[in-house]
């Protein structure tokens, strides 16, 4: 049986737990691909799984394979799989149901997860796109940004930040994000129209209120409540979850009971401090799907959406990597580089 490498969590804790290790090179099911992984980015979420934060919402056997999003090339079909080819080029984020991550030299995916890649920025550069362009979009969607609104997006020069300020400018709205003075440069680069320093300036001394918010940047949500309009909406996807996030996750009924419970209760006041000025406030966790994707690939494609990449490391220098993830300075996507394959 063929091998590969892949880079593994043995347990839950710190960068102690990750390692790269050998396992069997998967074969592809009916309905799914075989990718050769070129790229892979890194992410928030990386991190809480390491951590164990999520493991009651996604058990993984141990060890399990980082990573939810890759770029890479269709190196074998599953049976019945029509609307992909070998030699494909193609990205994804990867199932939250398989219990595979993306940080291995092949993954099988279901085939209809997966998009073909742009074809204007290089291919590990595509690795970056996926989950940050998918949430991103699914916010926005949710929210229901379209042309002339005003919209507040935080934490701005963030991987999903990014993307999220210019889908919202393709959709013809007035973007405001936060990002300390580093970062202006950047975030006006791709379309924001006033930038916050929020080392320097609360959101709630602006003038403006906003009906429409995408929280970026988690933690204390009373500054970005303040600057929510009555009866306006928030969407966070770093603040405090709340039990609608469980829509993402196919849990059994008594699970879905406890973790609803624990998640009311630790939600509570932030819900209550919202629902006092009729404010809805919800956490949203992305979901994979092949169509929207494909649909992000496309504006890149067309010069429309720009993958802002922070930096790339070597697929041994993986540690670095997640390191320079969990520093929080990056600016843009942090991607690792995968060896070539035969």
């Amino acid at each position: 049986m063929s091998t590969m490498q892949a880079i593994a969590n043995s347990g839950y804790g710190g960068a102690e737990v990750t390692s790269i290790i050998e396992l069997p090179v998967p074969t592809p099911a009916e309905g799914e691909v075989q990718i050769r992984v070129a790229g892979g980015g890194l992410n928030p979420v990386d991190l809480r799984l390491r951590e164990g934060a999520l493991k009651a919402l996604l058990p993984l056997p141990l060890p399990f394979v980082v990573g939810n999003e890759l770029s890479g090339e269709i190196s074998a079909l599953g049976a019945g799989v029509t609307s992909l080819a070998v030699g494909d080029k193609v990205i994804v984020r990867v199932s939250k149901t398989g219990g595979t991550g993306a940080f291995s030299q092949y993954v099988v995916q279901p085939a209809n997860l997966v998009a073909r890649a742009p074809t204007n920025i290089s291919l590990v550069d595509a690795a970056g796109l996926p989950l940050a362009g998918l949430t991103a979009l699914q916010v926005l969607d949710k929210l229901g940004v379209k042309a002339g609104d005003k919209v507040l997006i935080t934490a701005g020069a963030g991987g999903v930040g990014l993307l999220a300020i210019q889908l919202a400018k393709i959709r013809g709205a007035h973007v405001t994000t936060t990002a300390s003075s580093a970062g202006e440069e950047l975030v006006r680069s791709v379309g924001a129209d006033v930038v916050v320093d929020y080392k320097t300036t609360k959101l709630a001394d602006l003038d403006t209120k906003f009906t429409q918010v995408f929280d970026c940047a988690g933690g204390d949500m009373t500054d970005v409540l303040a600057a929510t309009a009555d009866n306006g909406r928030v969407i966070t996807i770093a603040g405090t979850p709340t039990p609608s996030m469980l829509d993402s996750f196919d849990l059994p009924s008594w699970k879905r009971y406890l973790v609803s419970g624990a998640i009311w209760l630790q939600s509570r006041s932030v819900r209550n401090a919202a629902s006092a000025r009729g404010i809805a406030y919800e956490f949203l966790f992305m979901r994979p799907d092949g169509p929207e994707l494909q649909q992000l690939s496309d504006y890149v494609t067309a010069g429309k959406l720009r993958v802002v990449i922070d930096s790339t490391f070597k697929f041994a220098d993986y540690a670095d990597a997640l390191a320079r993830l969990e520093s929080k300075r990056s600016k843009g996507k942090v991607v690792i580089e995968f060896p070539a394959t035969a």
